[in-house]
């Protein structure tokens, strides 16, 4: 038993770890990569459990990616899994920011990607399409979260925000699948209707209070540079923060150029910007930030603060899964905020195909990619690579 649970632990080490280093393209595109590995060439998980899992996240703070690698080293290996799986995730990007975060100091700019993204954007493309065909099938079974899915894409659309998207679908899809248990509730009174929810699964759990008044209100304008600050301020951005890079940047905006004073707008874009063209997660920018304002202990507390809720959050969260699961109320709940995690999806892989896929080689990159794809069983992270590849000899000044 306990070499099996080690053997299980070393391989969910080594596939974080990989795709770490090869995940570029944002939450959506690292969803689809994990979902390739997990479900479709591991067999770990069924889309539903993965769908499940995805739901989920998308129901706490922080970033998705990462808390779907976590979920799923929690689901495979347990509490050592839990770490491990993020851990692994995380730490490739963490170094490749602080490399940068070095190289920044040292010669005030970031290395250049463009010819690398060139190639790799078209391969993400491909990548997310061919997942979002096997998570459609299992999210948008029956008319009702189909019909949800579309409105919801309507809306991402119309620039609804996100996270109210997830809301209105969840609790849609629960009031319409349980109509009937809802005559009898609304006639029963509020006790009934917690009960009603509540049968074959439990309340969630509750969510953590706002931080600390230490973290908010630290400074009033510029101050001199604290350790403590800076963890406590990322610790409460980690613990917080719904949606996508706008909203970080947002954050980081409010808290380290307006409210501290220890960042120019000039470096936050350019620490936003090494976050959005290194492979994993988006936050491993609070790496970069913490570099540039204390060194290697700076982007270690940045990294820690930033990332620490997330664990708790899964840890929290994920023993309720299969119980929300047999809820009719809340399982309901999920199978809306899937329809809707779908569309989203969907919306995103729209936008950045529209930016990714500028010219016929990139068009024809994507097309060989899908062709693997739907026709072998190719690594998507072997694609990513070999995308990588073909975006540096076609577009690299020596190229």
């Amino acid at each position: 038993m306990m070499a099996a649970r080690r053997s299980e632990l070393l391989a969910v080490t080594a596939l974080f770890l990989r795709l770490g280093f090869t995940a570029f393209g944002g939450p959506a595109a690292h969803i689809a990569m994990m979902r390739d590995e997990v479900v479709r060439r591991r067999r770990w998980l069924s889309d539903q459990e993965f769908l499940d899992l995805l739901g989920a996240t998308n129901l706490i703070p922080g970033p998705n990616s990462t808390e779907m690698a976590i979920h799923i080293g929690y689901t495979r290996a347990g509490w050592p899994g839990l770490v491990a799986g993020g851990a692994a995730f995380i730490l490739p990007a963490a170094l490749i920011a602080l490399a940068m975060a070095r190289a920044y100091v040292r010669y005030g700019t970031t290395p250049e990607a463009t010819a690398l993204l060139y190639g790799v954007k078209p391969v993400i493309i491909a990548i997310v399409a061919h997942a979002l065909l096997g998570l459609g099938r299992a999210a948008l079974r029956g008319p009702l979260p189909t019909v949800v899915a579309l409105i919801t894409l309507a809306l991402f659309f119309l620039g609804v925000n996100e996270l109210w998207l997830l809301l209105l679908a969840g609790v849609s899809v629960m009031l319409l699948a349980n109509r009937r248990r809802l005559g009898a509730v609304l006639t029963g009174g509020p006790g009934i209707l917690w009960a009603a929810i509540a049968h074959g699964g439990p309340g969630w759990p509750g969510v953590p209070a706002a931080l600390p008044a230490a973290a908010a209100a630290s400074a009033a304008g510029a101050a001199p540079f604290d350790p403590t600050i800076l963890f406590l301020v990322f610790l409460k951005i980690g613990a917080v923060l719904y949606g996508g890079g706008y909203v970080l940047l947002a954050f980081l905006r409010g808290d380290f150029v307006e409210r501290l004073g220890w960042l120019t707008d000039r470096q936050l874009l350019d620490a936003v910007a090494v976050g959005q063209f290194t492979p994993g997660p988006l936050f491993t920018t609070a790496t970069f930030i913490g570099y540039l304002l204390g060194g290697l202990s700076g982007a270690a507390l940045a990294t820690a603060g930033i990332f620490l809720p997330g664990f708790l959050f899964v840890a929290a969260s994920h023993p309720f899964i299969p119980r929300l699961r047999r809820s009719p109320w809340l399982g309901a709940l999920l199978d809306g905020v899937n329809a809707a995690a779908v569309a989203l999806m969907a919306g995103v892989t729209w936008q950045l195909g529209r930016a990714a896929l500028v010219d016929l080689p990139a068009v024809l990159l994507a097309l060989a990619a899908a062709l693997l794809l739907v026709r072998t069983r190719v690594n998507s992270a072997w694609l990513v690579a070999g995308g990588g590849v073909v975006g540096f000899l076609l577009r690299s000044p020596a190229g």
